[in-house]
């Protein structure tokens, strides 16, 4: 297994490259006039970020790119308690990194309101984009980081089809944008929510709690679900990462 050193750098990377390229999608193309890629552009953006960085770093990290991921495989047995803190760190610092180049390209159109633009930061009620309330954030982010986990889980198993498992994790976070976006701007992930909240700040700073609990809820009960079908009794599988 590489040092982690390695791996932290490897989370770092990774995670900037989920948030600068699905957030991005979101800040520089979901409205372009007339050329604008919408929901189901973002959606597909999110998910070949985690596609293709699973591929590339999957060997290293794990490619986790999520705490809410970390702390399921946790909970799932797939994932050593002592590595939580600095994979926690590493996702953060690159989704703050990631928020912060972002902020730097689209402030260079004239015009740009940081405050109107978001960042494609998550939010509930007045910030939901299409005024979900908090209850509503809160149920849709736990079940779709819920199923997130069974998906991950599921396609690392030992059992499970090999070489495949990029390709059924990246679709399943499209799925999850596909159909969270219109209700929190869809996050799954605190890393990828703090980064934008940070600069954004006010009420996105003000709602990132609700994007910490309930993926990390969610995660913890997709890691215990699986746990229940995953192996034979008597012999729990504990030997994976991430991807």
């Amino acid at each position: 297994m590489p040092s982690l050193r390695v791996r932290f750098l490897a989370e770092t990377c990774g995670t900037f490259w989920l948030v600068f390229g699905g957030c991005g999608s979101a800040v520089l193309s979901a409205g372009f006039p007339g050329l604008g890629i919408g929901f189901v552009g973002v959606s597909l953006a999110f998910g070949l970020t985690v596609l293709t960085m699973a591929y590339s770093i999957g060997h290293i990290s794990g490619c986790h790119l999520n705490p809410a991921v970390t702390f399921g495989l946790w909970i799932g047995g797939r994932f050593p308690a002592r590595d939580i803190p600095p994979y926690f760190l590493a996702q953060l610092l690159g989704a703050i990194l990631a928020a912060g180049a972002l902020y730097l390209i689209a402030s260079g159109k004239a015009g740009f309101d940081l405050q109107a633009s978001g960042l494609a930061a998550n939010g509930y009620a007045a910030h939901s984009p299409g005024g979900y309330s908090l209850a509503a954030g809160l149920l849709i982010e736990f079940i779709l980081t819920l199923g997130f986990l069974l998906v991950i889980l599921g396609a690392t198993d030992a059992r499970a089809p090999q070489g495949f498992a990029p390709i059924a994790i990246g679709m399943a976070l499209t799925l999850i944008h596909l159909i969270a976006i219109p209700v929190t701007n869809t996050s799954v992930n605190p890393a990828r929510s703090t980064g934008p909240a940070l600069l954004v700040g006010g009420w996105a700073l003000a709602q990132l709690w609700a994007f910490w609990i309930a993926p990390l809820l969610g995660a913890a009960a997709g890691g215990l679900l699986y746990r229940q079908f995953a192996a034979p009794p008597g012999k729990p599988d504990i030997s994976g990462e991430a991807i």
